[in-house]
């Protein structure tokens, strides 16, 4: 055995025992007679001490030290002098009889610390070394924690893990498909799953009426923080179940999950919001309902759960009488807010990501109210909009016109930026919601035709089928999925629905989507034709592992929960991938490039 022990399991229980140990020279110092290494392996850090007194081979190898060298080492535990608190073995320190070299270590690009002054590029590319880093550790452990925790309650309700394979048929509904080339088919290609989700279900034609898998799934999508090409689920679907069903299962998941990794109490069943509200009071399907400043409308048609109001029209402010929607926020006691940080607000909501046209204020004050549209509107009428929002002596509102959608969803990012901004939205405050009722269907202008919101085995909601069914495009339009998500602190973490067990609604689906039903059949026939042999009814749920965990960690980017991410352009910069294939390889799967060399 190389160790007797790991770095970061010593106490001051073990002071007088000989130990040996092995792992990487994180730091040395020398302090008059005496040198002091700090060896670190995955468990932690353990301080070493070497006397100059000691043998004068002992001291030679301890000179010709570097950092991250491999090295074994023998001596007695003892109790330290000076104690240091922020490491589990700050009481004591081992003093070094023998020390042996396993292997010798470069310098490296950047210091292999908690705090390291290396820069994300280049902790990418030596991603290997990042990975020792304390914070990477924890972050890696946390996910490992998560994955146990998640199988073994899933275990303990009759859950079975089945796997499902990565090379499948492509089918480019949503995100673009990862495409692999057959050799042994010459011209045809495999995709790489998006989702297991037709496996899943075929699963429960076939009798596995609990199904769940911690699984790798691939879209070639536009990236950002929370998103990678390649990411994990926890994949999960059931059989004679409803929507309820559902949701009390994997509550009872994440409650789990708060309380044995997090040693958190998640009381009572998580609140609920239809997509509607959602975007009514939050201008998101994903709200963070840890604070307030919930949306009030002050111009609406009372369309899809809107009010039918208007507050603002007929006083000669053309923004506000063109507009089809105006709506607003109230900022608790912000009414400490300059003209000039309105004005910074002002250019911040006419980002292209945002894409107001402006913003109007109103500052509520003990004396009355003050606004920027103060020469179109009576005191009276910018009460009666400030009351909207149930705003008060030192409140700010803030105000947005336009297009009803739009206008909600640059309220729903105004609202968290203010959020953040003035500190509502602490990463250790969780607060669960289920969102459900979406729209089944989105209308695309510019291809003419219907996509679908999730996925095409969505159901529709039963008392939506005779919309379903109609010829009339607006009636199809206003269809609810039976559909649901599960949001924590802003953020989707997982999404599921009832899914269609019957061929000839899933026929009506493909119908809507535009397919002719030689497309459908060729796309989906498997699924289609196995729904004809006694396909329960059924539904699931999958959750983003990644984001799960990153939250937990209290991070909002997933890459340091992911052991070899890639970089927001889709790059391992450590592999230097995607890269080149040769010529014969090119040849040999039948593939000719366009690119020119």
């Amino acid at each position: 055995m190389y160790r007797s022990h790991t770095c970061g399991q010593l106490r001051i229980g073990n002071a007088g025992e000989k130990v040996t140990l092995a792992g990487w020279v994180q730091r040395i110092r020398k302090m008059g007679g005496m040198s002091f290494i700090d060896l670190r392996d995955r468990y932690g850090i353990t301080q070493l001490v070497v006397d100059d007194s000691v043998s004068h081979e002992l001291n030679e190898t301890v000179e010709k030290l570097g950092r991250e060298y491999v090295v074994q080492v023998t001596g007695v535990v003892a109790e330290r002098s000076s104690k240091n608190s922020k490491i589990a073995t700050g009481d004591v320190e081992i003093k070094l009889d023998t020390l042996k070299v396993l292997n010798a270590s470069v310098t490296p690009p950047f210091t292999i610390e908690d705090e390291s002054d290396g820069g994300e590029e280049l902790r990418a590319k030596y991603r290997y070394l990042d990975l020792r880093r304390g914070p990477l550790k924890k972050a890696m452990e946390l996910r490992h924690r998560m994955g146990q925790e998640t199988r073994k309650y899933l275990d303990s309700i009759g859950f079975m893990e089945i796997e499902t394979p990565f090379l499948i048929k492509s089918t480019p509904e949503g995100a673009r498909d990862f495409v692999v080339p057959s050799r042994m088919n010459p011209g045809e290609f495999y995709a790489l799953p998006q989702s297991p989700q037709t496996f899943k279900q075929l699963l429960m034609v076939s009798g596995y009426d609990r199904y769940f898998q911690i699984v790798r799934c691939f879209r070639d999508e536009d990236l950002r923080a929370d998103r990678q090409p390649e990411f994990t689920q926890i994949d999960c679907e059931m059989a004679f179940v409803e929507r309820e069903d559902v949701l009390v299962t994997f509550e009872g998941m994440i409650k789990s999950l708060f309380r044995n990794v997090l040693g958190k109490e998640i009381e009572g069943s998580f609140p609920r919001m239809s997509y509607s509200d959602a975007m009514k009071f939050y201008g998101s399907d994903k709200p963070d309902i840890r604070f307030g400043m919930k949306i009030g409308e002050l111009k609406s048609d009372g369309r899809n759960g809107s009010d039918n109001i208007d507050l603002t029209s007929g006083k000669d402010f053309v923004v506000f009488d063109s507009a089809e929607y105006v709506g607003a926020i109230c900022v608790k006691g912000a009414a400490f807010y300059t003209r000039k940080q309105v004005d910074e607000l002002t250019e911040w909501v006419k980002r292209p990501q945002i894409g107001a046209k402006g913003l109007v204020y109103i500052r509520v004050a003990e004396d009355g109210v003050k606004s920027s549209v103060d020469k179109f509107y009576s005191a009276r009428e910018l009460e009666a909009m400030a009351n909207r929002v149930e705003a008060t002596a030192g409140d700010l509102v803030l105000i947005l016109a336009g297009d009803k959608k739009k206008t909600q969803e640059a309220l729903g990012t105004l609202r968290i930026e203010m959020g953040n901004r003035l500190g509502l939205r602490q990463s250790d405050n969780y607060a669960p919601l289920w969102v459900y009722d979406f729209p089944l269907l989105e209308w695309d202008q510019e291809t003419g035709r219907f996509y679908a919101m999730h996925h095409p085995f969505t159901a529709p909601k039963p008392e939506d089928m005779d919309k379903f069914y109609s010829n009339d495009r607006e009636q199809i339009a206003q269809v609810a999925a039976n559909a649901y998500d599960f949001v924590l602190n802003g953020t989707e973490i997982g999404g599921g629905s009832i899914r269609i067990h019957d061929s000839n609604i899933q026929k009506r689906m493909f119908e809507v989507l535009g397919f002719s039903a030689e497309e459908a059949e060729y796309k989906f026939g498997f699924i289609i034709n196995a729904f004809k042999y006694g396909a329960p009814p059924h539904g699931g749920i999958a959750f983003g592992f990644d984001r799960f965990c990153a939250l937990f960690g209290g991070q909002e980017t997933i890459r340091d929960y992911i052991a070899f991410p890639k970089n927001n352009a889709g790059r391992d910069v450590m592999l230097d991938a995607p890269g080149m294939i040769d010529d014969s390889q090119m040849e040999e799967l039948f593939l000719k490039s366009t690119l020119k060399k």
